[in-house]
């Protein structure tokens, strides 16, 4: 029988949005980003109730569907244990559907809100398999999980009945590496935006890719001057340009001119690596177009904290 939780125990996850592909790494490579959203999770005697401030305040549901409070549930049913009621504050701060991991991040901060709740019986590993299973893809949770920049892959089962497993390593970023990301004024539904890439690719491309996804690897750790080379990418960004024409537009701007620019996740947002700051006449330029430009550090884990009232 599931152990019940009692009213006034009290969970502050603190988790950072990410970015995934980086350029050639489609579904594989993810990195966290220092803008944060904040997820209060109390116990209460009974019901639901839940506050939003911020980023989707006016969108997102006020009931079960909340992606936060899904997760939640799945990892209090993962961890053996009950909650009578749930108060649920979300003070976000990540930009909704834009590829800055607004999803993710909130399914990871539902798990790691649960789990903290219930003693933290679920390790790392289990919180990555979680959170990730609700994108079906463990770029963007992973990285929001372990921070810094991520390796990720999905282990698909051959019998067809079990479920997928999510795994990834995390590799630590060159501390001369900022990241500067500009934001449309629209949002684009990742579903939408796979729609448009074919079934098949070539083997010169995808060989293409492979070596630049192994050149980012590199990239990112130990060589930031192989930036610009390890973010070229064939396998999902020339397909996307027509669908997200202002974007495809400001990433070609800003390679054209050196810098490591790609598209974010599935997009709108531009998102450049870079080890020295984004000229300010250019990034005026954005914001004239009507994009916002967000200066991010390099993140490091989901925090949590666990109180009692």
């Amino acid at each position: 029988m599931a152990i019940e939780l009692p009213a006034g125990l009290k969970a502050t996850v603190t988790v950072p949005g990410s970015s995934a592909n980086l350029g050639p790494g489609f579904d594989t490579l993810g990195l966290a980003l220092g803008i944060y959203d904040t997820v209060e999770v109390e116990v209460t005697r009974s019901g639901l109730q839940i506050e939003i401030f911020g980023e989707g305040a006016g969108e997102l549901p006020r009931d079960s569907s909340h992606l936060v409070v899904k997760a939640i549930r799945t990892a209090l049913k993962a961890a053996d244990v009950e909650a009578p009621g749930l108060k649920v504050t979300c003070t976000n701060s990540i930009p909704q559907s834009r590829g800055l991991g607004s999803s993710a991040s909130a399914a990871v901060a539902g798990v790691v809100a649960a789990n903290t709740l219930a003693g933290g019986p679920l390790d790392t590993e289990a919180v990555v398999q979680l959170s990730s299973a609700f994108e079906g893809h463990p770029d963007n949770a992973a990285a929001s999980v372990l921070g810094g920049a991520v390796v990720s892959w999905t282990d698909v089962p051959v019998d067809g009945v079990s479920h997928p497993a999510y795994r990834a390593v995390r590799l630590d970023v060159h501390p001369s590496i900022r990241a500067t990301a500009l934001v449309p004024d629209f949002h684009a539904s990742t579903n939408a935006v796979r729609n448009v890439l074919p079934s098949h690719v070539t083997h010169t491309d995808a060989r293409f890719n492979v070596s630049r996804a192994a050149v980012m690897t590199v990239a990112i750790q130990h060589h930031p001057e192989l930036l610009w080379e390890g973010t070229r990418d064939r396998l999902h960004q020339p397909y996307r340009a027509d669908v997200l024409p202002v974007t495809a537009e400001w990433v070609n701007h800003l390679r054209n001119r050196g810098y490591a620019a790609f598209l974010s996740g599935a997009g709108p947002t531009v998102l450049v690596l870079s080890t020295e700051p984004v000229p300010e006449k250019t990034l005026d330029s954005a914001r004239e177009a009507g994009l916002r430009v967000i200066d991010l550090a390099i993140a490091g884990p989901v925090t949590a904290e666990l109180t009692r009232s």
